[in-house]
Formats: structure tokens, C-alpha cells, sequence
């Protein structure tokens, strides 16, 4: 039988994870932040009026950027329509976009995990990326293909599916992983690392929290930095699970 990528964990005691952190300033009040940011580009009635397996099967045939010259296949989200929780990532990546499905490569496997060891059923919860075609070079040497970062013309081509996406789902929750997707959301001065874990006041979702994208963990430089990353991934997961 095959061992888990990451040892299951127990929450620290002194951990309430009832409470999510907010922003606040020195007197404990809370602050609004700058990041309350609405669609850059809006929803075509076109696009609003269908209902996600439309959506889905209009993205098919999307040029609106030149991404989809070189990907196989767009990539949309998947998951319940009226799911409580929504992820957003960045674009999909060599295996997603081999698959035709959001989060099933390796990245999608650390996501996996941690929902799991969060409490979270991955089938109840609606996973998809701001960009829908995977971007990519070629590597020096061999045939893999290298990810590489959507410009912000690209995301904001791609930005109406997602916002079409938002409003078919209407989510309770929405979760950005990384920092393409909470700056493509939340406004470009958002940092994760200086913001993970807080919630943020949007249009897009009553409750909006961004944290890490998955593929950072495997990045670690080695397994105790990995499994300390992967921890606090479910941390953060776990506290969002609450605010269901």
C-alpha cells in the first residue's frame, strides 16, 4: 500500500480555529482594506445568462489571448454548482492540461492531501484557475514543458469566465491560492505572506481568504521544510473549513 506524501498531524492545543485572523489596526478595530476590488473587465450578459456547463462548454472555443495556441485544451473548473467553497489557483499545469481537468497533477495531489487531513470532501468544494490554458516554454533539454507566469493581459482576458464562474456558484467562501490569483482578485499591492489567513472584504464572496497555491510545498528544499509548509497549509485550511 502506498505511503501518503505528507504524515497526518494534530492541531497544536493552544490553536482556536474557530477564528479566522482579520485585519485590524493597533486599537482592534477592524480596517477595510484597499483590496474590496470588483471584475476588472465585467461579465457579458452573454456569459452571465448561461449556466456553468455552458460556461464550460463556451470556454472550450476562447480565444480572447493567444494562450490557447499551445495549450491542448482550456481547463475549466469543476466541482458542485451551489458549492460552499470555492479554490482559485493560477492556470493549469502540464498534466491538467493533458487531462482536461483542473488540479490533478502533482500540486492537485498536495491539495488533495490537505483537504483530506483538513476535513474537507475535495468532491464538495469547486476548484478552477484565473487562467484557463496552461502557459508553458520548452525545456533546454528533453520534451517537459515549463510553466511559466500569465502575463496580466492574459489574466485579465480570462477574468469574465471566472467572474461567470463566481456568480453561477455562488460561493460562501472564496479561497485564493498564491499570489497570481489573490493579486489577480484581491489588487495588485496583496501579499500573501504578509496577508495569509486574513479575510478580506470583496464583492466577489461574504468571506474571501487567500493562502498559499500548493505547488510552493513541493518546492521546499527539502522534507522538513515540506512537511512544516505542508502543516500550516492545513492549518489555514482548516480554519477556512469553519467558515462554511
Amino acid at each position: 500500500m502506498a505511503q501518503p506524501m505528507f504524515k497526518p498531524w494534530s492541531l497544536p492545543a493552544k490553536v482556536n480555529v474557530l477564528r479566522m485572523k482579520s485585519s485590524s489596526n493597533s486599537n482592534g478595530r477592524r480596517v477595510t482594506p484597499i483590496h474590496s476590488t470588483p471584475s476588472l473587465t465585467g461579465v457579458p450578459q452573454k456569459l452571465e445568462r448561461r449556466s456553468l456547463a455552458g460556461l464550460r462548454h463556451a470556454a472550450r472555443d476562447c480565444r480572447a489571448c493567444d494562450l490557447w495556441k499551445n495549450a491542448t485544451q482550456t481547463v475549466f473548473g469543476e466541482g458542485p454548482l451551489r458549492a460552499k467553497i470555492v479554490f482559485v489557483g493560477e492556470q493549469p499545469g502540464d498534466q491538467e492540461d493533458l487531462a482536461g481537468h483542473p488540479f490533478v497533477g502533482p500540486a492537485g495531489k498536495v491539495l488533495d492531501e490537505a483537504l483530506h487531513q483538513a476535513g474537507i470532501d475535495r468532491s464538495e468544494v469547486y476548484v478552477t484557475n484565473v487562467v484557463k490554458h496552461f502557459k508553458w516554454s520548452p525545456a533546454t533539454r528533453g520534451k517537459r514543458r515549463i510553466h511559466k507566469k500569465p502575463r496580466s493581459s492574459e489574466i485579465n482576458a480570462c477574468r469574465p469566465w471566472l467572474d461567470a464562474e463566481l456568480q453561477s456558484v455562488k460561493p460562501e467562501v472564496l479561497v485564493c491560492l498564491g499570489a497570481t490569483a489573490a493579486q489577480a482578485l484581491l489588487g495588485r499591492d496583496f501579499s500573501v505572506t504578509r496577508q495569509r489567513g486574513q479575510l478580506v472584504e470583496s464583492t466577489l464572496a461574504p468571506k474571501v481568504v487567500a493562502t498559499v497555491h500548493p505547488s510552493s510545498i513541493l518546492r521546499a528544499p527539502d522534507s522538513d521544510a515540506r512537511q512544516a509548509q505542508m502543516q500550516e497549509f492545513v492549518l489555514d485550511l482548516i480554519k477556512i473549513a469553519t467558515l462554511r
